[in-house]
């Protein structure tokens, strides 16, 4: 991903409200599944890392994206962003080039 399509992610991310939220059980099998789920339908989520939760986020959103085979678009706080680009039939988000 070059850095002009990850801005780009960045942009729309901006307007996104946190879809799922993980607590302090960190990364379960079910968390993971869910991420991947929502990756499938919308191609672009933000995810909400709670207060209880001592992992760092910028270590999960590494293993979430290697799990689900996505890409982390950011890490702000206890906020993350990732994409996975959709089938050519579902594709939603059309990056620049």
């Amino acid at each position: 991903m070059t850095s002009k399509q990850r801005a780009y992610l960045k942009g729309l991310a901006m307007n996104v409200d946190p879809i799922l939220q993980i607590g302090k059980s960190s990364l379960t099998p079910e968390n993971t599944k869910s991420v991947a789920e929502a990756l499938n339908a919308r191609e672009l989520i933000k995810i909400s890392v709670l207060q209880n939760c001592m992992d760092d986020p910028k270590a999960m959103a590494q293993i979430l994206a290697e799990r689900t085979g996505s890409q982390v678009v950011q890490v702000i706080g206890k906020k993350i962003v990732l994409y996975k680009e959709g089938k050519k039939d579902k594709k939603k988000i059309e990056l620049p080039k």
